[in-house]
């Protein structure tokens, strides 16, 4: 007889759209435990401009794959498919339905799908001199030669993400194939009996949403949470590339007023959250179901409930 695939349940949607509260819900009506699917909330230290969940907020409901990293370590795509696809096993386990709650959408893919990644495709010398380039001649010229080679990879990776661009430059060099191709030559079938739920929002309701939330932040102390790293002297790492802190950091450094960095901040946020939407309804099956105030927040709780324990036959 066949083994059954694991449930798990996916809660995906842009920043600011309400993933959190309502994943709380969700996860007591389910007896399900979250784990992280933010590729920033690893990071110890870096609460506010991620939107760590607090101890309070999670109301009890076991939390994973948040506050295990230092700022400066470096995090990759292969590492979190390693650390979730064993953290499924564990809330397994224990009788608890593992529930992946996050919006970076490359992350979440490589755990549902049998992706294998590239390790092979390793040139340390090459690296180093992609790194020196990004110095010398910046993010920007790195992220036009990724375009010129592999379009659809350069779509995906923000120009200021140099360590992802640059391993995609290593993977072509070493291989001969776009990351693009390596991803399309995999298979595409779900390795877990998965139920996506994605939630959605009118844009301009969402985009004030996330105006109110970065003004809400810098409330919060987020200027003061990035000068710490500011004063670690922490360059060229995964953690200050995140939107929140490389805005901050052009602060600091004296490039930008305060009120400059916060409205590029706001900008560059509402940009990710489309960009969130279309790799999303570009790369996964997922059910939709729109928050736009007024929502009967227990009526949506019961519906998404009501779908995910029908597609599990709970």
């Amino acid at each position: 007889m066949k083994n059954k695939k694991q449930p798990v349940v996916i809660l995906v949607g842009p920043t600011a759209v309400g993933k959190t509260n309502l994943s709380i819900q969700l996860a007591k009506a389910l007896n399900a435990e979250i784990i992280s699917g933010d590729s920033m909330q690893v990071y110890k230290g870096m609460d506010i401009g991620t939107a760590k969940i607090s101890e309070q907020e999670t109301e009890g409901v076991p939390h994973h794959l948040i506050d295990i990293l230092d700022p400066a370590d470096s995090f990759s795509t292969a590492d979190y498919q390693g650390l979730v696809r064993n953290k499924i096993s564990e809330i397994a386990n224990r009788g608890k339905l593992p529930m992946i709650v996050g919006g970076t959408g490359l992350y979440i893919q490589s755990v549902l799908y049998d992706y294998t990644f590239t390790e092979e495709a390793n040139d340390p010398a090459f690296r180093e001199e992609m790194q020196k380039a990004a110095v010398q001649k910046g993010a920007e010229f790195l992220h036009t030669k990724l375009a010129a080679a592999d379009p659809e990879a350069a779509k995906a990776i923000h120009p200021n993400n140099t360590r992802r661009v640059i391993r995609a430059l290593e993977i072509l060099h070493t291989s001969g194939k776009t990351m693009s191709q390596h991803l399309k030559e995999q298979k595409r079938e779900l390795l877990y009996n998965a139920v996506l739920i994605g939630l959605t929002m009118d844009r301009d309701t969402l985009y004030e949403r996330i105006n109110q939330r970065v003004d809400l932040m810098m409330e919060a102390g987020l200027l003061p949470e990035v000068k710490q790293l500011y004063d670690r002297k922490l360059r060229g790492c995964q953690s200050i590339q995140a939107i929140g802190y490389k805005e901050l950091y052009a602060y600091f450094d004296g490039f930008v007023t305060l009120f400059e960095a916060v409205e590029q901040l706001k900008q560059n946020s509402r940009r990710y959250a489309k960009r969130q939407l279309t790799w999303f309804r570009n790369k996964m099956p997922i059910e939709w179901f729109d928050m736009t105030p007024p929502v009967d927040m227990e009526l949506k709780k019961k519906e998404i409930f009501t779908h995910i324990a029908g597609k599990l036959q709970l």
